[in-house]
């Protein structure tokens, strides 16, 4: 069956992945992308290129996800929204954190306002959050109740969004679904990301900077799994996801000393090339998912394991180096320490 699907931030990372997967897996779908390419964006992402204008199943539609005029004309034209659009990286969050409350919070309100207006045609919004509202972790698995503590502004707006879908779930009775994805990595992640940052790094024979001792841990998700649970989520029985919260998580932990050492090592390089810098401030130190929610509910769970995730990603960086190599004088961004000295992050 046909459906038009609109995906907010559709030419960033995750979401241009998940653009990818349904033009790839539903051919009767139609696909509308929102995204108003800020950096971490690009029309390079995209499943097709826009600039033949001749493709009937995907319109890129470049505006904010703050115009509400924009917003409203697309939700209305759509049977799914997946709204992945928002501002990502918590150390940029340290260094300017403005554009992030406006967009992770205002936006999302928008988007979910529209959702209001024509919930007797829209099927199913998904609203992606992220892990980053656990804090770090009280617990060795984090469900979906673990307590919500933000450590950083990043995380911070996107709780908000969270939350403010959530009541809008409860007050409107809308079709809506939460997702909380742990760390992603794979192909068309911007450098800025310890992954795609420690592999470029690599090809360009840099120093790779971790932050304080390396012991920091994160769950990481390849992004072809989460693209799969986007969708397993969409094409659910509604009973089963509405008003839900589902993390899509590995359950592994892994530090990001060992993270840079895995690099290290599949791409032949020196040990030498890892240093350490000052922890960056409002780390999350032990930060691992319980996916079985989602497991149970939707039979979901990754298949793409941690090292030959890695292995395609890294080979996705040496295969696409014109992609990445404008990014380079974007991989820091410097932060005030706890110290008071500032360091390139």
């Amino acid at each position: 069956m046909s459906k038009n699907i609109l995906i907010t931030g559709g030419a960033g990372f995750i979401g241009s992945n998940f653009a990818r997967h349904i033009y790839n897996k539903y051919p009767d779908y139609k696909i509308l992308v929102l995204d108003a390419l800020t950096y971490a964006g690009s029309i390079d992402n995209l499943p097709v290129d826009i600039n033949k204008n001749d493709n009937e199943r995907l319109s890129f539609w470049y505006g904010d996800v703050k115009d509400p005029v924009l917003v409203d004309a697309l939700v209305s034209k759509s049977d799914m929204v997946v709204h992945f659009a928002a501002e990502t990286h918590v150390t940029r969050s340290i260094y300017d954190n403005y554009f992030f409350f406006e967009t992770d919070v205002m936006g999302t309100q928008i988007i979910a306002s529209s959702v209001v207006k024509h919930r007797d045609t829209v099927e199913r919004f998904a609203h992606i959050s992220t892990s980053e509202v656990y804090g770090t972790a009280q617990a060795e698995l984090m469900s979906e109740d673990h307590p919500l503590i933000p450590r950083s502004p990043y995380a911070a707006a996107k709780l908000g969004g969270d939350r403010l879908v959530y009541s809008f779930w409860a007050t409107y009775d809308i079709p809506a679904v939460i997702v909380r994805p742990f760390n992603n990595y794979g192909p068309f992640q911007h450098l800025e990301k310890a992954v795609p940052r420690f592999i470029t790094n690599c090809l360009v024979n840099e120093k790779l900077r971790v932050h304080g001792d390396g012991s920091a841990q994160r769950d990481f998700i390849f992004v072809e799994d989460t693209c799969a649970a986007i969708d397993a989520i969409l094409h659910a029985d509604i009973k089963k996801v509405k008003g839900e919260i589902f993390n899509l998580a590995s359950g592994e932990s892994r530090s990001i000393g060992s993270v840079a050492k895995d690099v290290v090592r599949l791409m032949n390089a020196d040990d030498s090339l890892i240093s350490y810098i000052g922890d960056r401030p409002g780390q999350v130190f032990r930060h691992t998912g319980d996916a079985s929610k989602i497991l149970r509910e939707l039979n979901w769970k990754p298949a793409v394991q941690w090292e030959d995730g890695l292995e395609r990603t890294i080979k996705w960086y040496v295969d696409n180096q014109d992609w990445w190599r404008k990014q380079l004088w974007m991989r820091t961004v410097p932060v005030i320490t706890g110290t008071g000295t500032t360091e390139l992050h």
